[in-house]
């Protein structure tokens, strides 16, 4: 079944290289697609295209399949085209001629575009909570080992001292600015765009203000040709917010494969969550964090394949749309994963004691001597001058203190700021409204 056929048969060939990998992707968007219905349907009967009646008989028919879906019983059957085409099979082999008025006042490409914005609105508020799991666990790893000093690098020479309390708060807070971009994108998700048509709005009186109440919105896209350009930026810029948060992790693992290393042996995690090699007994290698770099990367590539896919794209439908399931979806998941096997790691990280009582780590100190210095009134280029040659003769001794004591510094976390900052973006998530009262 296809909802534009006219009577005759598409050629095979065709047929396949049309529908390509969509009906798969479309299964993640049927619960969607019931809910848009249900909102439809109500608002046609409120401006008089179906009664009453028909509209108690087509809600109950889509609440049998809504459940069908949650139980995993539902399917697209061989020779429907996409989920669209299944629902409006299965309601006109119940109802008849009530089943085919389901369609009135809307187009395909409206039910993609409302589909994917519920779709993309869940995932977007469910990464979210998956995020705030993982900013907790580096808030509270960041207090837990506070005062264990780490070597700070830069151009990878060792520069001055660190902190795992500083190394794990750094990339909580940027979950914070992850989280900024990702409720942007979230915001963006919660414009209706239902009632667009096939981009052109319709003759009907539709109530698009009706559905975007009930479908949760918190308002609606206005312009019906920008509703239908929505498709593509929609998933490019939850793309994006994807990267930003692909980027913490990926930068967050290749540190920690850095960190394992034996030349630098800080941290460890139990044999059971590390893996070994085939001929070298002694090797026990940060495979999940390699993969977790890996995945990252591939899903900071996402935005650029979206754009080369719509960006020389004109305004309205075009097929090339279709393709963009498949890249944004996979993409989803696999942060998703990627995160929740990162705080698996994290939760057991064993971390080493008195790292920088080595003496190689002297060096460390050259800022602090300089400063001590400065704070006998000694000039800081003429400080920085004397500190340099002791390091040249060889006769450089380290600080026995150091006083960090700014806030941001290892001596000052600031991981109450860092707290406040994050759950004032999350409040974000949870002020939105919500579908209600339509299953």
């Amino acid at each position: 079944m296809k909802l534009w056929q006219k009577g005759f048969k598409t050629n095979k060939k065709i047929e396949r290289f049309t529908v390509g990998n969509d009906i798969m992707f479309d299964m993640q968007l049927a619960e969607y697609d019931v809910l848009g219905s249900i909102a439809h349907a109500r608002m046609i009967t409120s401006i008089g295209l179906l009664s009453k009646v028909e509209l108690t008989k087509l809600e109950a028919e889509l609440k049998k399949i809504y459940k069908q879906i949650k139980d995993g019983k539902f399917e697209i059957e061989n020779g429907v085209e996409d989920v669209h085409s299944q629902i409006e099979l299965m309601l006109t082999r119940s109802l008849g001629e009530t089943g085919k008025k389901i369609h009135v006042g809307r187009s395909r490409n409206d039910q993609v575009l409302v589909d994917l914005k519920l779709f993309l609105r869940e995932n977007i508020k469910h990464l979210s909570e998956n995020v705030a799991q993982l900013f907790n666990l580096l808030i509270k790893q960041s207090t837990h080992y506070k005062d264990y000093l780490l070597p700070g690098y830069t151009h990878f020479q060792i520069a001055m001292p660190s902190s795992f309390g500083l190394w794990f708060g750094a990339y909580a807070e940027s979950l914070v600015d992850d989280m900024e971009v990702l409720l942007a994108a979230y915001k963006v998700m919660n414009k209706n765009p239902l009632g667009s048509a096939a981009g052109y709005g319709s003759s009907f009186p539709l109530n698009r203000e009706l559905t975007t109440k009930l479908l949760g919105f918190d308002s609606l896209n206005q312009n019906s040709v920008y509703a239908q350009m929505t498709r593509g930026k929609s998933e490019k810029i939850t793309a994006q917010a994807l990267s930003n948060i692909a980027s913490t992790l990926a930068k967050l693992s290749y540190d920690v494969c850095m960190y394992m290393n034996q030349e630098f042996a800080f941290v460890s995690f139990p044999d059971e969550l590390t893996t070994g090699s085939s001929i070298m007994p002694h090797k026990k290698n940060p495979d999940v964090f390699e993969l977790i770099r890996a995945r990252c990367n591939r899903i900071q590539s996402v935005p650029n394949e979206l754009t080369l896919l719509t960006g020389n794209l004109p305004s309205g439908y075009h097929r090339d749309m279709q393709l963009t399931k498949e890249i944004i979806f996979p993409a989803i998941t696999s942060l998703q994963e990627c995160i929740a096997m990162a705080m698996l790691m994290l939760e057991n990280i064993s971390i080493k004691k008195n790292i920088l009582a080595d003496k190689k780590y002297d060096l460390l100190y050259s800022v602090e001597a300089v400063n001590q210095l400065v704070l006998q009134k000694i000039p800081f280029r003429d400080a920085y001058k004397k500190v340099g040659q002791t390091i040249a003769e060889g006769k450089f001794v380290r600080p026995k203190k150091i006083n960090y004591k700014h806030l941001g510094s290892i001596g000052n976390l600031g991981s109450n700021e860092i707290q406040k900052q994050f759950n004032k973006v999350k409040a974000g998530f949870a002020s939105s409204s919500s579908i209600k009262n339509l299953v």
